[in-house]
């Protein structure tokens, strides 16, 4: 089998995928939660830079706060929040490079090689998509598959896919050549999320837990909270631009 020439950096668009309901955290905006005084978004975005050209968010609220973050902000095409493969989509239809990779905004740790393994790959197994697998101590092996690079000639299947009314993840892969990367059984750049239906929040498995709190709610507080956000995302822009 021949190799196929491993994407470059520049052939790649990072995609960030904060565009569901955070129906566990009880309907916040997962992407807006701050982590060390930044939102979890700006987070993924600040690992996906170095390893990808253009930027994109796939969000289906609160775009003009997400808007200053120094990504562009797409929405999902199909109403009623249809999942990751909707964001997917919208992120395949406005990249403008050969590759897209995706994370999801609870992602704040995730490899700063990620790009490359799945690079990588794709390349060696002439694969279309590219995911990544890990293992716990015992062995046990997790698929994460919104983690994935893939061809951005997919998206006219994808769309055909989801307009049938399917929604599954591994089940549009397996439509294709799909590839699973094993990482590091010491890999943990995910976040667990724990509500229990309390003003706060909780990320799990961080270096130290870190209270998340609520960005949406009926209280009069609410307002306040959705500017100062603004503001945050305003500072950290300037911040990226003068870098």
């Amino acid at each position: 089998m021949q190799r196929l020439p491993r994407p470059s950096r520049e052939q790649i668009t990072g995609l960030v995928l904060a565009g569901g309901r955070g129906t566990r955290m009880g309907g916040v905006d997962k992407g807006l939660q701050p982590l060390h005084g930044e939102p979890l978004a700006s987070h993924v975005l600040t690992r996906l830079a170095p390893q990808t050209g253009a930027l994109l968010i796939s969000a289906n609220r609160h775009a003009d706060i997400y808007a200053p973050f120094g990504a562009k902000v797409v929405a999902d095409t199909l109403p009623e929040f249809p999942g990751p493969l909707a964001g997917l989509l919208a992120g395949l239809g406005a990249a403008r490079s050969d590759y897209l990779l995706s994370a999801p905004c609870d992602s704040p740790w995730l490899p700063a090689d990620l790009a490359a393994r799945l690079a990588d790959a794709l390349a060696s197994n002439s694969a279309d998509i590219a995911t990544v697998t890990t293992s716990d101590a015992a062995g046990n092996l997790s698929l994460h598959p919104v983690f994935a690079l893939l061809r951005t000639g997919l998206a006219d299947d994808l769309a055909d896919f989801l307009h049938a009314g399917e929604r599954k993840v591994r089940a549009w892969y397996a439509r294709h050549k799909s590839v699973e990367t094993p990482l590091p059984t010491s890999a943990r750049f995910t976040i667990s999320i724990l509500y229990k239906n309390s003003p706060t929040s909780s990320v799990i498995g961080a270096p130290a837990e870190i209270p998340l709190r609520r960005t949406a709610s009926a209280s009069p507080a609410a307002g306040r909270d959705v500017q100062l956000l603004h503001d945050h995302a305003q500072r950290i822009f300037t911040l990226r631009r003068a870098a």
